[in-house]
């Protein structure tokens, strides 16, 4: 058995050298190559961090925390995906401080905007189950299944739902581009950062929101229609009028 396996060994081996291997990445050797190089990665890094900068000044004083937020009739909470048809932990950590503005009487209403571009994909229902769980009527709780990114939830908001100010929930390394958005979008924005843990996660969305900021300061510019708009939908305003009752 060993023989073979030997064999079978130096067969493969003989495989792996005969593979065409792509070249290695060279670095340049001189020191004026060296320099160029360095100022090239200098500039790519402060062209990175330029945009979402950007919305941390555009955003300014219009973001705190639950005690600090504005009453306002209206919260945006926006999508943070599903485990299993449930939200994931950072999505239920924005849900809490959804109902955490209801019960103080910040909001009246809750709208939730996610993604349900597939039947077994639905962020929305599952954000109003948790919210309901969680003390929230029903009829206070208003569903945009076309939120795809935070641009496209920002603008149906206001075309398609009407709000026109509105608190808006999500963590603290996403929400100054979703104050940016909104604002971009012709909604007065107020931004409530969830706190989370320093853990992988929040690193992921850290560098992850480096990326997203980019394409969302073109969003902000030149503002695009959503990937989908459809009609206007009253169920921001049938939830404020059934409250008032």
């Amino acid at each position: 058995m060993r023989g073979k396996s030997g064999e079978r060994g130096k067969r493969l081996g003989r495989r792996l050298k005969e593979v065409r291997w792509p070249a290695r990445l060279r670095l340049p050797r001189t020191r004026r190559g060296q320099r160029r190089l360095v100022q090239g990665l200098m500039v790519a890094c402060v062209l990175a961090l330029v945009p979402a900068t950007w919305m941390r000044l555009e955003a300014g004083d219009r973001v705190g925390t639950v005690a600090e937020a504005p009453v306002r009739e209206v919260a945006v909470v926006f999508g943070a995906g599903l485990w299993n048809g449930r939200p994931t932990p950072y999505l239920a950590h924005r849900l809490d401080t959804a109902a955490e503005l209801y019960r103080t009487g910040k909001v009246k209403v809750v709208l939730v905007t996610g993604d349900n571009s597939r039947v077994e994909y639905d962020e929305p229902d599952a954000m109003r189950t948790y919210l309901t769980g969680r003390g929230v009527p029903d009829e206070r709780i208003v569903s945009d299944y076309a939120g795809f990114d935070s641009w496209d939830s920002c603008v149906r908001a206001k075309k398609i739902f009407g709000v026109d100010r509105a608190v808006l929930v999500s963590q603290g390394f996403h929400i100054h581009r979703a104050v940016t958005l909104c604002r971009s979008a012709g909604i007065d924005a107020y931004g409530v950062g969830v706190d989370e843990p320093r853990d992988s996660v929040w690193y992921y969305g850290g560098v992850r929101e480096l990326a997203a900021s980019g394409k969302a300061a073109l969003d902000a510019v030149f503002r695009p229609d959503p990937r989908f708009l459809g009609p206007e939908e009253r169920g921001v305003a049938e939830a404020l009028a059934a409250g008032a009752r």
